[in-house]
């Protein structure tokens, strides 16, 4: 399976490339199409794995003026 992020940001907010630089170091991939960034599971998260991840994801971005969108598919 696969998490996939959508970021949009805000113009009084932190560089794209910070926020690239951040999302990379935590794992996830940098991808072009629907969505910017991709975390790929090494197995089936549980329902609690991704919720984990998306909390984990929101504290990394916190305060950076930026909304994600998560999606695992």
């Amino acid at each position: 399976m696969e998490t996939y992020l959508r970021v949009t940001f805000h113009s009084e907010g932190a560089k794209p490339s910070e926020i690239a630089d951040r999302l990379r170091e935590f794992g996830f991939v940098p991808t072009q199409g629907n969505y910017d960034f991709v975390y790929d599971w090494s197995a089936t998260p549980t329902r609690d794995q991704v919720l984990d991840l998306a909390d984990e994801v929101t504290n990394l971005l916190r305060g950076y003026h930026v909304l994600v969108e998560i999606e695992t598919v």
